[in-house]
């Protein structure tokens, strides 16, 4: 059976930002152990990488990542780089973001053509997160949502 265009092209785009974000965390493995790449987006030509440090991300966190990744030619040939901290509407990419924040609010994203959704973007509380779904305490009810599924996650303001 043939996969239609629109559901290759974003597995293809995931598969390419993974790795991208693994390029970046092998990059500040070694310099910036303690640092966490949350998620690397892309906008056109420019990679929005979210960085989380234990004890919070300062500045100098985001200038020395910046001249960490600025330094690496592949990535800096091709795009420009932001280094951010997450802010209140820490973004959710991995199990584990899910799992630390479960009894807060988040809005889920679903990709587009995941036809099995009447909604593309649903808000409610984390309730569960195994290492293939997210649940969420929707004003529709209890939701399910597989990782693959998902285009974009965040913690919602309380």
């Amino acid at each position: 059976m043939a996969v239609p265009f629109r559901k290759w092209a974003i597995a293809r785009f995931f598969f390419v930002m993974n790795q991208i974000q693994s390029q970046i965390e092998t990059l500040l493995a070694a310099s910036e152990p303690d640092l966490e790449v949350l998620l690397v987006e892309r906008s056109g030509s420019t990679l929005r990488v979210f960085i989380d440090h234990p004890d919070g991300v300062t500045l100098a966190h985001c200038e020395r990542v910046a001249k960490t990744l600025g330094g690496d030619g592949d990535l800096n040939e091709r795009y420009t780089i932001e280094v951010s901290s997450p802010g209140p509407r820490r973004p959710l990419a991995k199990p584990e973001h899910f799992r630390r924040f479960v009894g807060r609010r988040a809005r889920v994203r679903i990709a587009a053509g995941c036809e099995s959704f009447e909604k593309h973007s649903l808000v409610g509380e984390l309730v569960g997160a195994s290492s293939e779904e997210v649940t969420l305490a929707a004003p529709e009810g209890l939701v399910a949502i597989p990782y693959t599924a998902i285009e974009r996650s965040h913690l919602v303001e309380e």
